[in-house]
């Protein structure tokens, strides 16, 4: 079904309407929301995602359009966080009996968590495109030195790297029992930083103002303010690393899985799409800077990954072009529940359970990342039937884990 629900429909004061694409919404994200929708800089309305939850400040699985202003806190501090996924020329039944050894192998060739490669392992001509940038960054802006030990060794370092919470490498089989690779990352601890950095300075900058906003972390930049242009800069260099990460990491995986496999190709172009980024657009007749918080670019024709999570099915999706949508669909399912609650509901058995046929870890350092702590993916996907049609139904068959 499309919108379910809209807030604001008939609001005075410049106060913009709320397009919402569920009902299955948290009292707290739909606070967020209205709090957003303030905000004298909107442009037309903002669209909530079906997979919208809270978030810090912004709702997670919301779309913003602004006119000469960014939030930073609403892009996040996962800049260019996305999907990556390739499709190879197997299929299931080439698949090995037991998955184990190939997950272990992309353990081994992949760093997890905080951890980073302990040399550069990432091709040359990937590492100058963004050297000279990165240090370009540090120089303009000596304080993102001091948010990160041994910044300028660990941008090269973590490139190709997983990160924790919900990122994952997954192997999965199509409708056609083709078999695909799929991964979730962002811009690690580089644009991390970046992101503290300049929600930091938008909270200082705006010190004078701070009682005119309903939220203090929708703190944020105008143009002719002399930090918006930095952050235009440093957010564009956060989400072309992420890109790369994502890139990089696929080659080490596919290179990890090669002996464990008969020979295989890629078969199509690779989708890599971000999910937690800003670019300019033009929309309702204006040229307005979109910033997507855990959601996608949907624009007619365009291929798209929204996934589920462990356990159960994601999705290769094509865009519709909605323009009420702002040409945009979900990220993913959303969490229903914190990492916190689900921990404390949820035990091994219960993870054990939800997660049956997949090779994965299944011990209590991913509790929190068990099926039921997230939406119906498939209530997710018939709420925007509307924002996209659906190419590829993928069910993964091992997960590697954040």
């Amino acid at each position: 079904m499309p919108v379910k629900m809209e807030l604001n429909k008939n609001s005075k004061n410049g106060i913009k309407p709320v397009k919402i694409y569920t009902r299955n919404i948290d009292n707290t994200a739909l606070t967020q929301l209205k709090n957003i929708s303030q905000l004298p800089f909107i442009h037309s309305h903002i669209a909530a995602m079906p997979d919208a939850h809270a978030g810090i400040g912004a709702t997670v699985g919301s779309v913003i359009p602004t006119i000469n202003a960014i939030i930073p806190a609403a892009v996040g501090v996962d800049i260019g966080c996305g999907m990556m996924a390739v499709q190879l020329s197997l299929t299931s039944a080439q698949l090995p009996d037991s998955l184990t050894d190939m997950r272990f192998a992309i353990e081994r060739a992949i760093p997890v968590g905080l951890s980073a490669h302990k040399t550069v392992s990432i091709r040359e001509s990937a590492c100058k495109k963004i050297e000279s940038d990165v240090n370009r960054l540090f120089d303009k802006h000596p304080t993102l030195l001091k948010m990160q030990k041994n910044p300028r060794q660990m941008w090269a370092k973590q490139m190709a790297t997983l990160g924790s919470g919900n990122h994952f490498i997954e192997v999965c089989i199509d409708e056609y029992k083709k078999v695909w690779v799929m991964l979730h990352t962002g811009s690690r601890g580089i644009g991390n930083s970046i992101g503290r950095y300049f929600i930091q300075q938008a909270k200082k900058d705006m010190q004078g103002h701070m009682h005119n906003l309903p939220d203090k972390d929708l703190a944020y930049f105008q143009e002719g303010n002399p930090h918006f242009l930095d952050y235009i800069d440093a957010v564009n260099f956060a989400q072309e690393y992420a890109r790369l990460n994502r890139e990089e990491m696929m080659k080490l995986v596919l290179r990890a899985i090669k002996p464990h496999l008969p020979d295989f190709n890629l078969e199509k172009k690779a989708i890599n799409c971000h999910h937690n980024y800003v670019e300019k657009e033009h929309h309702y007749g204006k040229e307005v800077y979109v910033t997507r918080k855990g959601a996608i670019n949907a624009e007619r024709g365009k291929l798209g990954i929204i996934p589920g999570s462990m356990g159960t099915k994601s999705y290769i999706v094509r865009g519709l072009g909605s323009e009420e949508s702002f040409c945009s669909c979900s990220h993913g399912a959303g969490r229903i529940m914190s990492r916190t609650e689900a921990k404390r509901r949820f035990r091994k058995d219960d993870l054990i359970t939800q997660t049956q046929g997949v090779e994965c870890r299944k011990d209590k350092h991913v509790i929190d990342e068990i099926p039921a702590a997230y939406k119906d993916i498939d209530q997710v996907m018939e709420n925007q039937t509307d924002l996209v049609t659906i190419e590829h139904t993928l069910k993964q068959v091992l997960c590697v884990k954040g």
